[in-house]
């Protein structure tokens, strides 16, 4: 099988990079810059499950010429409508488009524009690119599931988990992904929401006056828009995922959280709105979560500024 990785920034670029570690037939389409920068000092991954230096194979949107089996859609949702233009060309009749971008706004968009191409994704990656465009893995986590949006084992979901097992990092197919989506969703919503506003690491939060009920009352809110929306978390989950809000001492933050510190844009639309979208439809009352969005929407609209 032949996979197009669109995006060969910190996500695209490890689980790419990884595959084609593997000896998997792997393209990555990016932009010029990136490219020139990759053709020179190579596809350059640090982590502590091992440095690795490869010479891609890359494609601009220009140059694509025919279809690919698998693409992997790895670019920020701020991105995605650039990124549906670029690689409608690798578009055939049998590609899948493996998307895992946070939230479920992006899902919407692959339906209405490539129908049944596309299927559900998680990844939990923690990786960043650092000055010198290199991939650079800051926690040992790695796991991508997949599987078909309505649950179902289909033949090329089962094609799909063989091309991606075996290349160093846990690849799950999953039966009820559409859930998992949610679940990741509930998390960085919570997670994001609480340190962007308050501008700190959890523990710093946990240690401030208030900081445990903020944190509570915001997952509170997140998890009542879950719920509305038919995907309540189980009650072990989130209990984890409280546990690790309110965690003492916790180095945690959010990857939108040190986007905002590097004043770089953030997927506040993606992650907060479109949750505090869904709450509004469902009648439901989210101060906490309406204050975070509005907090990110001045930080966007200064970027904007500029």
């Amino acid at each position: 099988m032949r996979l197009l990785v669109a995006g060969a920034g910190s996500t695209g670029g490890y689980i790419g990079g990884r595959l084609a570690e593997a000896g998997r037939d792997v393209t990555f389409l990016v932009r010029p810059a990136r490219a020139e920068h990759l053709r020179a000092n190579g596809l350059q991954i640090v982590s502590p499950h091992g440095d690795v230096t490869l010479q891609p194979q890359l494609v601009t949107a220009s140059e694509i010429k025919d279809s690919f089996d698998i693409v992997l859609l790895t670019v920020k949702a701020y991105a995605l409508e650039a990124a549906l233009d670029d690689l409608a060309p690798a578009i055939g009749p049998e590609t899948m488009i493996l998307p895992v971008l946070n939230g479920m706004k992006h899902i919407d968009a692959l339906t209405s524009r490539f129908g049944k191409a596309a299927v559900g994704g998680v990844c939990k990656v923690a990786a960043t690119l650092d000055a010198q465009g290199r991939i650079v893995q800051i926690a040992k986590f790695q796991s991508l599931s997949y599987g078909e949006l309505d649950g179902s084992l289909s033949q090329r979901m089962t094609l799909l988990d063989t091309f991606m097992q075996g290349a160093g990092f846990n690849a799950n197919l999953s039966s009820c992904i559409v859930q998992d989506m949610w679940d990741k969703w509930i998390f960085l919503a919570a997670l994001g929401g609480i340190t962007c506003v308050m501008r700190g690491t959890i523990g710093e939060i946990e240690a401030a006056q208030g900081g445990t009920g903020f944190a509570n009352q915001l997952l509170d809110e997140v998890i009542a828009i879950a719920s509305a929306a038919g995907h309540a978390p189980s009650a072990a989950y989130a209990a984890d995922i409280r546990t690790q809000l309110t965690m003492k001492g916790s180095p945690q933050t959010s990857s939108m959280y040190r986007d905002l510190q590097k004043g770089a844009q953030i997927e506040a639309g993606q992650i907060i709105g479109d949750l505090l979208a869904r709450g509004s439809s469902a009648s439901l009352s989210t101060p906490l979560l309406a204050a975070a969005y509005t907090h990110l929407c001045v930080f966007q609209n200064h970027l904007s500024a500029k």
